[in-house]
């Protein structure tokens, strides 16, 4: 029998040994409470795989925890606060080769409907080059432009609006 699947009988078979062997009742002294809030790590803030190594897909799983890029007025330029955005998804898809990432171009409704399927396109395809720019493979990313049609905000403000210019990074 090949050697790496040993560990997980030996470990398998110890913890079963050892659940069935105790006879004492479970106490809920000293027992983390349950929560709904997203789980951290405290302790050690480098996943490792089963041997200590470094796990760069799990790393980079984490480090998704944004998918906005929100761009200023008529503009396409990626905003250096959005630098994180990119390199962690730049991680997570050379991790995962056959990962795929679809770039959802969006614009507030200030503009020509045709304009601002255009502008959600261009900002869309910033994304895109950024990404290409970091190593990121062109099979794993397609581009789309809603434009102004799919508002995160439906107000007619400047706060709705700069919610609205945006590109959104979908994971499929």
């Amino acid at each position: 029998m090949n050697k790496k699947y040993w560990l997980p009988i030996v470990v398998s078979a110890a913890l079963l040994v050892s659940a069935c062997g105790s006879d004492k009742t479970r106490s809920d002294a000293g027992a983390v409470p349950q929560t709904n809030a997203p789980y951290t790590d405290s302790i050690s803030p480098l996943p490792s795989t089963l041997d200590g190594g470094y796990d760069a897909t799990v790393a980079a799983e984490r480090a998704l925890t944004t998918n906005l890029i929100y761009f200023d007025f008529d503009d396409t330029v990626i905003k250096p606060q959005y630098q994180s955005v990119i390199d962690a998804y730049s991680a997570y898809l050379q991790a995962n080769p056959t990962a795929k990432v679809r770039l959802e171009g969006h614009a507030d409704e200030r503009g020509t409907r045709e304009y601002n399927i255009g502008l959600g396109e261009r900002r869309a395809k910033a994304v895109e080059a950024a990404l290409l720019n970091s190593g990121v493979s062109a099979v794993q990313l397609s581009v789309i432009s809603y434009g102004e049609e799919r508002p995160a905000d439906e107000g007619h403000n400047d706060q709705a609006w700069s919610l609205n210019r945006r590109v959104q990074l979908v994971r499929q």
